[in-house]
């Protein structure tokens, strides 16, 4: 995932499928998962505590964004030291999000995504606030408001976010779609104020609303 960038879903996987669960193997579901996805990945433990302190002083969705994203911006890690090379690589098959840390209380997760060339989610909004940081490469986003009294969707900002861009967010006016527009892998970091391990990914609803000209 915004930079808006959030945990989505690949094209070609909801077309039939339904979203991309969190996993390390590109496998979709349409369903919540039952039980909660293995951890995959790592997460530094001075940046969890850090996540920790700003997640349990309470504040409003949008306030606690802005919080973590200044963490995250304070001991943005690199690729190498979240995830192994195997992966590293990307999936032809669509864009990958590996879980890192779950919060066992449930209040905040934190995963990362991989994308090669050209792979990008459906337009989406999120169930939760999210702060993302790009550790590698570059994404593509792009924003959406509703319009035509909630019948079709207008294009309201475009972002490049390269390497070591970090951001928060919080619903409402959290709708996008991101896309990896470099030539090379592209590796992002995305906290989340819910528990993806569970909830499989942090989509609320996948738009398929025409874009306004």
């Amino acid at each position: 995932m915004g930079a808006l960038i959030g945990i989505g879903v690949d094209g070609r996987v909801i077309a039939s499928l339904g979203v991309m669960s969190l996993t390390s193997t590109a496998s979709a579901t349409a369903s919540r998962r039952a039980d909660p996805a293995e951890v995959a990945g790592t997460c530094p433990g001075d940046l969890v505590r850090a996540i920790r302190a700003e997640v349990r002083r309470g504040l409003d969705w949008q306030q606690t964004a802005d919080g973590v994203a200044h963490a995250l911006r304070a001991s943005l890690p690199g690729p190498a030291a979240i995830l192994p090379a195997s992966l590293r690589r990307g999936d032809a098959a669509g864009y990958q999000s590996h879980l890192l840390y779950a919060e066992p209380d449930g209040t905040f997760s934190i995963s990362a995504m991989v994308w090669l060339p050209g792979q990008q989610t459906m337009i989406h909004d999120h169930v939760a606030w999210c702060v993302t940081g790009v550790l590698q490469g570059r994404e593509h986003e792009e924003v959406f408001a509703p319009a035509g009294d909630g019948r079709e969707l207008r294009l309201a900002a475009r972002n490049v976010n390269p390497a070591g861009a970090v951001s928060g967010f919080a619903p409402p006016g959290d709708i996008h779609r991101v896309r990896n527009t470099g030539d090379t892998v592209a590796i992002s970091m995305h906290v989340y104020g819910a528990d993806i391990s569970r909830l499989g990914n942090s989509i609320r609803r996948v738009y398929t609303l025409p874009i306004a000209p």
